[in-house]
């Protein structure tokens, strides 16, 4: 497992953008296939995104789609979340995760065993 660390949520009003980075510590970050995730109040948590760990493959929920971006730097150990054109069914806890890296699309939760705490975003109308 790694230790994640989100960091880039807050207030933004719809039509914004918003940048979250997810550290990770470890050596082994550029073997793991990275994922974010939210929960908004009384909803499950949802995938938003995932990349696989060379960056060839990425993957987006349809509701993000053309709005999001998800990149990592592995130099950095860090994978980031780019939010364009923010509306307000966006709000949410925003939770990074990380999981071993087998040629696969990883986007359900219970594949991924190493979670961020989260950051809060939210977007006002």
């Amino acid at each position: 497992q790694v230790q994640l660390v989100e960091s880039g949520g807050g207030l933004v009003q719809a039509g914004g953008s918003l940048r979250l980075s997810c550290a990770a510590s470890g050596r082994t970050f550029a073997s793991y296939a990275m994922g974010w995730f939210r929960q908004a109040p009384g909803k499950e948590r949802e995938f938003v995104a995932t990349i696989s760990r060379n960056r060839g493959n990425t993957y987006y929920s349809d509701s993000v789609k053309g709005r999001f971006t998800i990149s990592r730097d592995n130099a950095k150990n860090t994978v980031y979340l780019q939010m364009n054109s923010l509306k307000p069914e966006d709000t949410a806890v925003y939770y990074c995760a990380a999981r071993p890296d087998y040629s696969s699309t990883y986007y359900r939760s219970w594949e991924y065993d190493s979670w961020g705490q989260g950051t809060q975003v939210t977007v006002s109308s």
